[in-house]
């Protein structure tokens, strides 16, 4: 039985609120458990110098947790993010701009925000999932703008947390099983059943290929539910 009373392969309680924010572009307030994101997508008309004169257009993305977000109060953050957010928010652009059409944008930059509001595990995660709704509706608002003429985005994404703990294959760990397990991974998938990204690593001992096949499986199987839930997100008005 697991901490909260869920099946192995069963997620935390989920909800999306679509447009969660009034003067975003395109936005998403994710709920995951006691996991709770606000992700805003902002358009500029702008790209990073490197872009420029290219034709083609960026997604970018930054990371925080608010201080009392989790147990312990953290600092807000400086001019300069920490390595953990630096590295959580580089996942997060990659990921999203694997399933955007970035020509399609011409040259502007779409900056999706992905801020904690509660933390118990899984943020990076749950901030993919609901980054893919904002960004969905921010495109949305550059095709009414006429800012675009076709549709930038490729396909779905979602993401989600597997992990070992004692000795059990688990999906979407809470901040409790997630500090005990013995590997804990972070799984990136497309509603095709392609993988952007595996996060894992073993904390104790080394896992082995059926293992991670069950992992994986485990990871297929939220990932799946999670896209149904972000187009039910979407349908709704």
């Amino acid at each position: 039985m697991r901490v909260d009373g869920r099946q192995l392969d069963e997620l935390r309680p989920v909800e999306m609120i679509r447009g969660a924010c009034k003067y975003a572009e395109g936005s998403c307030l994710i709920k995951m458990g006691d996991t709770h994101m606000l992700v805003t997508a902002t358009v500029e008309d702008r790209v990073p110098p490197f872009l420029r004169n290219s034709g083609q257009g960026w997604v970018t993305a930054e990371y925080s947790m608010l201080p009392r977000s989790g147990r312990q109060r953290n600092n807000r953050p400086g001019i300069k993010p920490n390595g953990r957010s630096l590295e959580i928010q580089r996942l997060i652009g990659r990921c999203l701009r694997t399933v955007v059409d970035l020509e399609a944008l011409g040259e502007r930059t779409i900056t999706v925000d992905c801020d904690a509001l509660l933390a118990d595990g899984g943020t990076r995660t749950a901030s993919i999932t609901a980054a893919y709704v904002a960004l969905y509706d921010a495109l949305d608002w550059m095709k009414r703008q006429k800012m675009i003429k076709r549709s930038a985005m490729k396909e779905a994404v979602a993401a989600v947390s597997v992990g070992v703990v004692g000795n059990q294959p688990m999906l979407d760990l809470c901040y409790e099983e997630d500090s005990r397990a013995q590997t804990d991974m972070n799984v990136v998938m497309t509603e095709s059943g392609n993988f952007i990204e595996i996060q894992g690593t073993a904390e104790a001992d080394p896992f082995s290929a059926e293992v991670l096949g069950k992992m994986l499986s485990l990871a297929k199987v939220g990932v799946t539910e999670l896209i149904g839930l972000q187009k039910q997100t979407l349908e709704q008005s």
